[in-house]
């Protein structure tokens, strides 16, 4: 029998009207079900997870601790102070230890009240039971710590090498219980993820069915069909794989009013998360040495303390900068600086160095632990200053092109100032923007021979402390003896020169003419000095400390110094 056309279209429409409330019923399950899964991952099993990995951390800094006790105890001279510290580090990170699994029974048992979401209930009660033993051996292993370090002072070799072994399984038995803990949680996870990732298969599956059925009822309804659904799930999954492949720049759009619209949504807003977190990164990177965020990480650095570090701190400066601003346009002032800065920075990293900061055209640098070698830092900086004052030929050689143009060009010169000694080290600032910088009279004294460079003449002055510590691999001499501002002690200053087996014998001979008649100066014989003066600037004209010296030979003459002089300098402010 022959239908009307008008009751096969009804048919059909009926048809797939029916077949698509049914599927979309069996969808918003599916996809119920996933949101449940994703929830129970987001809500409850990883923050599980971290918390158990937070004490795996602290347990294993409780076992770092443990050694090194273990080892003060056994040196030749044990360090009581040192002993002390790593032992109240070895509680505190117990006590932190048992906080954190306490919180996560309490997280458990609140797991456990989650009636919204179907959890695995089975390994949950398991982990219930797991978190406890991990505690019992941690306190058991705390304890055995205890008892060895009593051992340690009041007991008898063997008894002590008894207790020692004791300790050692202890810390086994820790490992044991925290292995199984997370080997639980990384099946639960993974479980829970692979259950996840098979519902959405489902879901994925029933609507490229869907898509069939309807292209046969009418490509009208088809349409329509692969819109709503197909097209809403090729979207996710292309913008899924999109970021996996590292665009952040995916968005999806999705018409519908369902759980793909907000599934859509939430990875619209992860993807916006990611980008935020990336350019973050890649901004935070500019303004803080790496080396500084991966110690922190790693806990070299103290967040919130300071300490004394013997270090080595430069300070450099543009001659005349703020005047040769004034020639110059703000953009082409940004374009100077920044390709100076790059290229300085450059230098310094090179030569595992710091950069602490940029003041105006001055640079701030330093050397020292935990970054380079204890020993190592004056010779770093010393030569970090070498290979700047070198690179500085290449930079004024790159101006015609900065500015566009070769004729008018700046005259470009750096003044560096280098000092060692202590100095207090850590992260200085307030509660919502710190920096991690040296403060001290050493910081103070590499400021101030920068400045004391502009009345010497000279390029690179270094402190007495730096001389000392970076050897005899560097070709100096003595400029002067200074009492720079803020400091009433004077300090010996030194011209860094180069490298000593690259200095010309010219070089060499005018050295020794200069430190000669510093040597009369300071005794006051002023014919000697000058004379000694003269034949530096005979053996190297235009040495400009040499007529420094000269004028002030000349003016002593006619205003002697006081009584008890001892050839001492006293520097202005500036």
């Amino acid at each position: 029998m022959r239908l009307p056309i008008s009751l096969k279209i009804f048919s059909i429409t009926t048809a797939l009207l029916v077949l698509m409330v049914a599927v979309t019923w069996l969808s918003v399950l599916n996809f119920r079900h996933l949101n449940g899964q994703v929830r129970a991952l987001s809500d409850w099993y990883l923050p599980l997870e971290q918390q158990v990995a937070s004490v795996e951390i602290l347990i294993r800094q409780q076992m770092v601790h443990m050694e090194r006790v273990m080892a003060g105890i056994e040196a030749a001279r044990p360090d009581p102070d040192y002993l002390a510290r790593e032992s109240t580090s070895f509680d505190a990170r117990g006590v932190n230890a048992d906080q954190i699994i306490d919180s996560s029974l309490r997280f458990l048992a609140e797991a456990d009240a989650e009636k919204a979401i179907d959890l695995d209930r089975v390994t949950l009660a398991k982990l219930a039971e797991q978190l406890p033993a991990i505690q019992t051996a941690r306190q058991q292993f705390h304890r055995t710590f205890r008892l060895f370090q009593i051992e340690a002072e009041e007991g008898t070799p063997r008894s002590q090498n008894l207790v020692r072994d004791a300790l050692l399984r202890e810390k086994d038995r820790v490992d044991v219980e925290i292995g199984k803990t997370i080997e639980l949680l990384a099946k639960l996870t993974q479980d829970t993820a692979a259950a996840a990732k098979a519902e959405e298969a489902r879901a994925t599956t029933l609507n490229w069915i869907v898509t069939g059925v309807a292209t046969l009822l009418g490509l009208i309804f088809a349409t329509f069909v692969t819109r709503s659904l197909v097209d809403s799930v090729r979207r996710l999954v292309g913008g899924t794989q999109a970021v996996e492949a590292g665009d952040l720049g995916v968005e999806i759009r999705v018409r519908t009013r369902d759980e793909m619209a907000t599934l859509a949504s939430s990875f619209n807003h992860m993807v916006l998360g990611l980008r935020e977190k990336e350019r973050i990164r890649e901004t935070f990177g500019q303004y803080v040495d790496p080396r500084i965020v991966k110690s922190l990480l790693d806990n070299r650095i103290a967040a919130d303390r300071g300490q004394r570090e013997v270090m080595t701190v430069f300070f450099s400066d543009l001659e005349g900068f703020t005047r040769m601003c004034e020639d110059l346009t703000p953009d082409a002032a940004v374009r100077f600086l920044n390709r100076y800065f790059a290229m300085m920075s450059e230098v310094i990293r090179g030569r595992q160095g710091i950069v602490d900061k940029y003041i105006g055209d001055s640079v701030m640098a330093f050397w020292g632990p935990p970054f380079t070698d204890a020993k190592g830092h004056a010779q770093l900086g010393c030569l970090a200053a070498l290979d700047q004052m070198a690179k500085m030929d290449a930079f004024r050689a790159s101006l015609p092109e900065l500015f566009g143009v070769k004729h008018g060009l700046p005259d470009v010169q750096v003044r560096m100032g280098i000092a060692s000694g202590e100095v207090t080290v850590g992260n200085i600032g307030s509660e919502t923007s710190r920096g991690y910088t040296v403060i001290g009279d050493t910081v103070n004294l590499a400021s101030r021979l920068e400045q004391a460079n502009k009345f010497y003449g000279t390029r690179i002055l270094v402190s007495e402390g730096t001389r000392k510590l970076a050897g005899d691999d560097f070709a100096v001499r003595e400029i002067d003896s200074l009492r720079v501002a803020g400091k009433l002690q004077p300090v010996r200053v030194y011209e860094l020169l180069g490298m000593a087996n690259e200095l010309s014998e010219a070089s060499r001979l005018a050295v020794t003419a200069y430190e000669a008649g510093l040597a009369r100066y300071r005794a006051e014989d002023w014919t000697a000095a000058e004379a000694a003066f003269r034949e530096c600037l005979a053996k190297a004209p235009g040495d400009r400390p040499s007529a420094v010296m000269l004028a002030r030979v000349e003016a002593f003459r006619k205003a002697p110094p006081v009584a008890g002089w001892k050839g001492v300098w006293v520097a202005g402010s500036k």
